[in-house]
């Protein structure tokens, strides 16, 4: 399976982004998809996830409330609307899938994960 994001970029504190992830190379369906942050000099994190099918999610208490996951069956793609964007936010954003979680269960663990896209800066400056 082959992850790629998209949409990441400079804008202000307050304002909004919208990443992409496009998913090849296996059924989108078979993953259970979530979206991790590294930002400068810090550990990889855990930002939001979503299941299979049933649409089960789980977010980080950072971006409850601001952020919001979704994906798309139609086109093979997960995106993360993120609003409200503050300082604190500015890492870069990976995508990842698991095919080892079952209809309606979300992962919330790096290790848990089978592949990973490359990652996508998103700065957010005051």
């Amino acid at each position: 399976v082959h992850l790629i994001e998209s949409g990441g970029g400079l804008v202000q504190t307050g304002g909004s982004l919208r990443l992409s992830c496009a998913l090849s190379g296996a059924p989108f369906s078979h993953y259970a998809l979530g979206w991790f942050r590294q930002a400068p000099e810090k550990e990889r994190e855990f930002v939001v996830a979503i299941s299979r099918f049933d649409g089960n999610t789980n977010y980080a208490d950072s971006v409850k409330g601001r952020f919001t996951i979704s994906r798309d069956y139609a086109n093979n793609r997960l995106y993360l609307q993120m609003n409200v964007l503050k300082s604190d936010d500015t890492a870069v954003y990976t995508c990842a899938a698991t095919g080892r979680a079952s209809v309606g269960a979300v992962r919330t663990t790096a290790g848990d994960y089978d592949a990973w896209g490359q990652g996508i800066q998103v700065t957010v400056s005051s």
